[in-house]
C-alpha cells in the first residue's frame, strides 16, 4: 500500500512538473508514428487503481479550477489584449482577418492529408474508393477555406466528412479529429470573413449575424473534445501503445529531473496533462492560462517529428491562437460581429483611416 502511494506521489509531482516543462509526449500524437495496428483499446488496463486516480486527479484539478474560476467572477490572472493597449477599432479588425488565418490553418493539412488518401491525420488510411472520394472532399473543403469561396458549403462538407467517417473508419479515429468537427461548426456559423471570394461574390451564402456569437464556442467544443479523446485513445485506455511508441522514441525526460518513473507512470502523467487540457478548454475554465501552457509542448517535439507533426499540429496552432486573444463578454462579441461584417476595405483600412495619428506612432 505504501508502495502504491509513493508511486502516485511520484506521479503527481511528475504531472505538476509537466505543467511547468511538459517535455512530454502528450502532444505527439502515437498513432501518427507508432503504427496502431494490433493495439486495440484496454479498458481492462484502465480500470485498475493507478489510472482511475489519475483521471480522479485530472477531474479534481478542474473542479477546484472551475471554483476558483466562480469565485474570481470569470476573470484569469493572464492579461489579455486590452491590458496591452488594443483598441476597440484594432480588436474588431483583428477579428475579421481571423477567419482567414484559420482557414488557412485548415486547409494545409486537409489538401495534405485529402492527396495521400488519409481522412484528417496520417493514421486514418482510407480503404479502397473512399480514398479517392473523400480525398476529393478534402481537397476541395482545403481550397474552399484557402480561397474563402462557398464556405458554408465548404463547412457542411467538413462535417459530413467527419459522420461518413465514423462508418468508413470507426468512431475512435474520429473522436481523436473531434477538432475538424468544431472548426466545421465554426465556418458554417461565422463564414470566412470579410476577405473572401464569398464577401466579394456570394455575398447571400455567407451566415447571418445572429450565429457568430456560437462559432467560437463551438471550435473550442471540438477542439477540448479532441484533446479529451486522445487522451483515451492513445494513453489511458492504450497503455501498450504508448509503451510501444517510447520504446521507439526514448521521450521519458524524468530521469533527467532526479524523479525517474516508469514508462507506464510517465504516460498516465501525459494522459492526465492533455485530458486537464481538454477539460479546462472545454468548459471554459482559465482558458487563456491553459493555452499558454500547452504551447510550449505543441511546439517541444517538432525537431524529433517534424513536418508531419507541424502540418498536423497547424489547426491546433490556429485554436489556440484565437483563444489566446479571445476576450469574455458581450462588447467582445459586438466586435466579433462587427469584424466578420465588415467589407474588405474596411477591415484593412480601419486603423489607418480612424486613427492615423496612432498607426504611424507605431509605424
Amino acid at each position: 500500500m505504501m508502495r502504491r502511494w509513493m508511486l502516485f506521489s511520484s506521479g503527481f509531482v511528475a504531472c505538476a512538473g509537466a505543467l511547468g516543462v511538459w517535455a512530454s509526449p502528450a502532444f505527439a500524437h502515437e498513432k501518427w508514428f507508432q503504427n496502431p495496428e494490433g493495439f486495440p483499446l484496454r479498458w481492462d488496463l484502465f480500470f485498475r487503481p493507478l489510472p482511475l486516480a489519475f483521471v480522479g486527479l485530472a477531474l479534481l484539478a478542474t473542479l477546484v479550477a472551475a471554483l476558483l474560476w466562480r469565485w474570481r467572477d470569470g476573470r484569469g490572472f493572464l492579461p489579455g489584449p486590452l491590458a496591452f493597449g488594443a483598441t476597440d477599432e484594432r480588436r474588431r479588425a483583428l477579428y475579421g482577418i481571423l477567419p482567414l488565418i484559420l482557414g488557412v490553418h485548415v486547409a494545409v493539412p486537409l489538401l495534405v492529408n485529402g492527396v495521400q488518401g488519409t481522412l484528417f491525420s496520417p493514421d486514418n488510411e482510407l480503404p479502397g474508393v473512399w480514398a479517392n472520394f473523400l480525398g476529393f472532399a478534402e481537397t476541395f473543403v482545403a481550397l474552399s477555406l484557402f480561397y474563402g469561396a462557398f464556405t458554408r458549403i465548404a463547412a457542411g462538407a467538413l462535417g459530413a466528412m467527419w459522420v461518413v467517417g465514423l462508418f468508413v473508419l470507426g468512431l475512435e479515429p474520429m473522436l481523436d479529429n473531434a477538432l475538424y468537427l468544431g472548426f466545421a461548426a465554426f465556418f458554417f456559423l461565422a463564414g470566412r470573413g470579410p476577405i473572401s471570394i464569398d464577401r466579394v461574390l456570394f455575398p447571400r451564402l455567407e451566415p447571418p449575424e445572429r450565429t457568430a456569437p456560437y462559432a467560437v464556442p463551438a471550435l473550442r467544443a471540438g477542439l477540448g473534445l479532441g484533446f479529451i479523446a486522445v487522451a483515451f485513445s492513445e494513453k489511458f485506455a492504450n497503455l501498450p501503445l504508448a509503451q510501444a511508441f517510447l520504446e521507439r522514441y526514448p521521450l521519458n525526460f524524468t530521469g533527467a529531473l532526479g524523479v525517474p518513473l516508469s514508462d507506464e507512470v510517465f504516460i498516465l502523467c501525459a494522459g492526465t496533462v492533455e485530458l486537464m487540457l481538454g477539460l479546462f478548454i472545454l468548459s471554459g475554465v482559465f482558458v487563456r492560462e491553459i493555452v499558454v501552457l500547452a504551447l510550449v509542448p505543441v511546439n517541444l517535439t517538432l525537431t524529433v517529428f517534424n513536418w508531419n507533426e507541424l502540418i498536423g499540429h497547424l489547426p491546433i496552432y490556429g485554436a489556440l491562437a484565437l483563444l489566446l486573444i479571445w476576450e469574455p463578454g458581450r462588447k467582445n462579441l459586438r466586435l466579433w460581429i462587427e469584424g466578420l461584417h465588415n467589407s474588405p476595405s474596411t477591415t484593412l483600412s480601419s486603423v489607418k483611416a480612424k486613427n492615423p495619428d496612432a498607426a504611424d506612432r507605431d509605424d
